[in-house]
């Protein structure tokens, strides 16, 4: 069987989903409309800025659509009369009611950065990272009504390292998805796709990041701070107070050692980084941001910061200034 181009409608957001919007322009297929979140506020002044995915689309000189959300009838009639074969979708942050889903002649999928039914909600590749899930991947799903319930139709495994960040794994799965559906557009053309209903008792939440998630717990182990720390980079990086100053926390690694001192305690520093005591076990705290600064090599801030730094120094949480 032979595939032939689709007419696509693509809805997505942030730069991970501008990467997929720019392999369909580059493919054989014709991005007839974009979606994307109304522009935001952002910075200092709170001027509105577009997202990657309007940037995008204007540069290519494809037509932009931002509705604030696509529950009316106006909106839904809109995007109908746009006559697509498919909508594709990845990160665009608003819901899509059943008269959109039924709308393209093959309806919509979504590309989500995560083994389905593993992580279905917001902040699939943080969560894996937090956890400690040995692998990830990327799932493109035949959405239904459900929040990432939907019958998958390809499935890409990604090992996730030691030493991964959510920036560094993000990246990563970026090029998975933009492979995972090339490859599921031409079986959904020539009618090869298949589609395999997920095994809804294995599914997991990924809620939305809160500050909940970035205050560390010493008395934690140092595993599990860790894996939150490497969680959150770089987009709402781990922090905790040193001597009444909140330090935002951007990579850790485990260290060797059973301490003696209390969970928070400085136990020393060297060029490579920061001894802290755990609940469990020693962490190596890397990069540091002081208030104010931007990120650097502990080395760096020990040369003069050497006060904050001292042993028998300890970190605390909000509540314990």
């Amino acid at each position: 069987m032979s595939s032939s181009p689709l007419r696509i409608i693509f809805a997505g957001t942030p730069e991970f989903a501008a990467a997929h919007l720019e392999a369909l322009i580059n493919s054989q297929h014709q991005v007839v409309a974009v979606y994307t979140q109304p522009d935001r506020p952002s910075g200092r002044g709170k001027k509105l800025l577009p997202s990657p995915v309007k940037l995008l689309a204007q540069a290519r000189g494809i037509g932009v659509h931002q509705p604030a959300s696509l529950k009316g009838a106006a909106e839904q009639q809109e995007l109908s009369a746009l006559n697509a074969d498919l909508m594709v979708v990845v990160a665009y942050g608003l819901l899509l009611p059943k008269a959109v889903l039924d709308s393209p002649r093959l309806g919509c999928i979504n590309v989500h950065a995560s083994l389905l039914p593993r992580w279905r909600g917001a902040a699939p590749i943080e969560r894996a990272l937090m956890a400690g899930d040995p692998e990830t991947g990327v799932t493109i799903m035949q959405m239904d009504e459900g929040l990432d319930t939907g019958a998958m139709l390809s499935i890409l495994h990604c090992p996730i390292d030691e030493s991964d960040t959510s920036g560094k794994l993000r990246d990563r799965l970026q090029g998975l998805g933009t492979r995972a559906l090339l490859q599921t557009l031409e079986q959904l053309s020539d009618g090869s796709a298949v589609a395999t209903p997920q095994n809804n008792d294995q599914a997991n939440y990924a809620h939305k990041l809160l500050k909940s998630d970035r205050e560390l717990d010493w008395d934690l182990s140092a595993v599990k701070l860790c894996r939150q720390i490497r969680g959150l980079n770089p987009g709402r990086v781990a922090y905790s107070y040193l001597n009444g100053q909140r330090l935002g926390i951007w990579n850790a690694v485990l260290h060797p050692g059973t301490p003696e001192q209390s969970a928070g305690s400085i136990i020393g520093a060297d060029n490579l980084g920061l001894l802290v005591a755990t609940g469990r076990g020693i962490l190596q705290l890397t990069h540091l941001q002081l208030p104010g600064g931007r990120q650097l090599p502990v080395a760096e801030l020990l040369k003069s910061r050497q006060d904050l730094f001292r042993p028998g120094n300890r970190f605390s949480t909000e509540d314990n200034l």
